[in-house]
């Protein structure tokens, strides 16, 4: 989608960190944008920013984006006040630091639920729905670089934002020749609350297998969110990815270096075994994809 003007975006987890910074570009480039949120805090101070920016739409819908029933009643809410949602950035996140020896499976469905299963109820709430308006639609997932390279010791989040790139790679797939542009966004270190995510953690999930002093195996070091990314800067190159219908969308090239290391160890581990042909010939329809090759 290149003119945003006048459109209906969604960003869950839009009122801090990232997702406000996707939320304020959006914003800025004339869509009216939903946002959803879980701290009544950071909801005043999302509106209070946009009441100095007169012109600038914005609705905030709390929603916790793992109750599917809630999401499908915010999407009707969304359409029946601002109309159908040309644009959805599923954004929410959290995160837990430690060893993956140390987690429960409270830690594996908190996660989960909400980095993986967040991503899975919007598409599966507003795809559909894109689908059946004919308009175009855009839709942008919110991995991480550790959705790209397993970094630090954070196994289970790295898990959830693998998947999403998996994820986000088959929805491209089956979009091609279609009017939904599909998007994944794999930042580094950008300006957030991630850190204090396990606020939000419902008290059913509550039995963690991660102490303090666990969690210190993974922290980042103190001075990371002092150099980390502007959230404003981070929506900015979501803007041009969705504008571009990029498939892939990075902002930070310090990781070039190790998305190559990890790139080289793939294709050194094939087999330099000679192509059993007929095997090839029986299997040619999963050996390509214009995603990768053309931008399909």
């Amino acid at each position: 989608m290149k003119d945003l003007n006048g459109k209906v975006a969604l960003v869950t987890g839009g009122s801090s960190g990232i997702g406000l910074g996707i939320v304020k570009v959006l914003a800025e480039e004339g869509m009216t944008v939903a946002f959803t949120y879980r701290n009544a805090v950071h909801r005043d101070e999302t509106l209070a920013y946009f009441a100095g920016h007169p012109g600038q739409r914005v609705y905030p819908v709390e929603l916790d984006v793992t109750d599917r029933v809630a999401l499908a009643r915010a999407a009707d809410q969304i359409e029946k006040v601002l109309g159908p949602v040309q644009l959805l950035v599923n954004n929410a996140g959290v995160a837990v630091h430690g060893l993956v020896e140390h987690a429960t499976y409270d830690d594996w469905d908190w996660v989960l639920n909400v980095n993986l299963g967040g991503v899975v109820n919007g598409i599966v709430t507003f795809l559909p729905r894109m689908l059946a308006s004919d308009l175009e639609c855009h839709i942008v997932n919110v991995s991480s670089m550790g959705g790209v390279a397993a970094l630090g010791a954070v196994g289970l989040y790295a898990t959830s934002k693998f998947a999403v790139v998996g994820l986000t790679e088959a929805l491209r797939t089956d979009m091609i020749g279609r009017k939904i542009g599909v998007s994944v966004y794999c930042p580094g270190p950008v300006q957030s609350n991630i850190g204090t995510s396990d606020r939000s953690r419902p008290q059913a999930l509550a039995k963690s297998g991660y102490s303090a002093e666990d969690a210190a195996v993974g922290a980042p070091p103190p001075d990371v969110m002092q150099h980390a990314m502007s959230p404003v800067e981070a929506g900015r190159h979501v803007l041009r990815g969705i504008q571009n219908n990029a498939l892939y969308i990075f902002s930070h090239p310090e990781f070039r270096e190790v998305m190559a290391a990890r790139h080289a160890a793939i294709m050194a581990a094939l087999p330099n075994d000679a192509i059993d042909q007929a095997r090839a010939d029986s299997i040619r329809w999963i050996l390509s994809n214009p995603i990768y090759s053309e931008g399909a």
